[in-house]
């Protein structure tokens, strides 16, 4: 019985241990398996979806305190993608992106609160056009762990949010074209 208690007293005080030693972990984004997405009304008729595919971004995860975590993202403008041509070249110029003048966007992270078991929301400031506003996305942690090909540490998250682009200044067509605008962000990292 006391080889029983002692094995369990030293068990708990293993886990208490690497639980305590628990730390921010640095990472990478894999952006071959990450995207920037977004989701905004035309004309009342439909929802047309974009993406950026060029950007790049680093996180730093406590999986233990997330309040100790951040991000940060900057994404080509010019990368902007709604599968056609002539569309494309109207969302780069003055009306829109002006990606001559504003080449990049950036969000960085001001806080993120652990909300459920893997939910969250993240805080950050978001600078489209050189104008930078406060934004929060709802998040998800949907797996962290040793990555099973690369066996390094990956983790991933789901985030969702919405915003006006009018805030920005982005105000060419709307109502017609939809002031609302839906991000949808799915992020896997690997560990430096």
């Amino acid at each position: 019985m006391k080889k029983l208690i002692f094995s369990l007293a030293a068990i708990s005080g293993l886990a208490f241990t690497q639980s305590s030693n628990a730390q921010a972990v640095d990472y990478e984004f894999d952006t071959v398996h990450s995207q920037i997405i977004f989701k905004v009304n035309h004309l009342g008729y439909s929802n047309s979806f974009g993406k950026f595919p060029t950007f790049r971004g680093e996180l730093t995860f406590d999986q233990e305190d997330w309040s100790n975590s951040s991000t940060s993202v900057e994404v080509k403008a010019s990368s902007i993608d709604l599968e056609n041509k002539k569309w494309n070249e109207h969302m780069r110029s003055a009306d829109f992106f002006h990606v001559e003048k504003h080449p990049i966007m950036s969000f960085k992270s001001t806080k993120l609160e652990k909300t459920g078991e893997k939910e969250g929301v993240l805080h950050g400031e978001l600078t489209i056009l050189d104008k930078t506003q406060p934004i929060t996305l709802d998040l998800t942690l949907n797996q962290a762990g040793i990555h099973p090909m690369s066996e390094k540490q990956h983790v991933g998250f789901s985030a969702r949010g919405s915003i006006k682009r009018s805030e920005w200044g982005m105000e060419y067509g709307v109502p017609a074209v939809g002031d609302n605008v839906d991000i949808i962000i799915e992020v896997e990292a690997s560990a430096k």
